[in-house]
């Protein structure tokens, strides 16, 4: 069961999904050198793999952050979430983005204890509060990122980023999704 993609559902073999799913697996198998087990779970559900794929690219893709934030928000956030599937494939992703082996261990258990700028902090900070208290977010915590430099579209980006890991990362847990046993070891050291 470990090496299966996710236990509570049903995962369909690569070969029997639509062309373009699997075109996106085999395009994914080909960049990280295996497939991403999320790839292989979602096409339980081909009408939700693409909308959710979609919407992660434009996540990463168009937006003034640099890929280094973007992993540190889905890490703290699914730190938060406990969700295990999240936080180490993107804590893989965070240490390569980040070339600091040991950020993402720290974002994912507290990150208020990694060493970060006053802007990142207070970036996660306020994924944290938008996760944990929703209803409590106010123009003022606006206000608190823009004071540290956040322009409003990386406002609006910080927000998007951990309004869609809190969706994946409640998914990842219903489906009992398991994390890749390439990703609990990459990029771990740096030269």
């Amino acid at each position: 069961m470990a090496d299966d993609p996710m236990s509570n559902f049903p995962v369909p073999e690569t070969e029997d999904l639509p062309d373009d799913l699997r075109e996106r697996i085999e395009e994914e198998t080909e960049r990280a050198g295996f497939t991403p087990n999320v790839f292989r779970a979602y096409g339980y559900k081909p009408s939700h793999f693409r909308p959710f794929f979609q919407y992660h690219d434009a996540l990463v893709e168009d937006t003034p952050l640099d890929r280094e934030e973007v992993e540190m928000i889905v890490v703290t956030v699914s730190g938060v979430n406990d969700c295990l599937y999240c936080v180490v494939a993107h804590g893989a992703l965070c240490r390569f983005y980040s070339e600091r082996p040991k950020l993402a261990d720290q974002l994912a258990t507290n990150h208020r204890a990694a060493d970060l700028s006053e802007r990142r902090r207070a970036m996660l900070d306020f994924a944290v509060k938008l996760t944990e208290q929703p209803g409590r977010v106010t123009e003022a915590d606006l206000d608190a990122l823009r004071e540290v430099g956040l322009s409003d579209e990386e406002i609006w980006d910080v927000g998007s980023v951990t309004a869609f890991f809190n969706l994946s990362n409640r998914m990842s847990t219903l489906a009992d999704m398991r994390p890749n046993e390439e990703f609990y070891t990459f990029a771990r050291e740096m030269e």
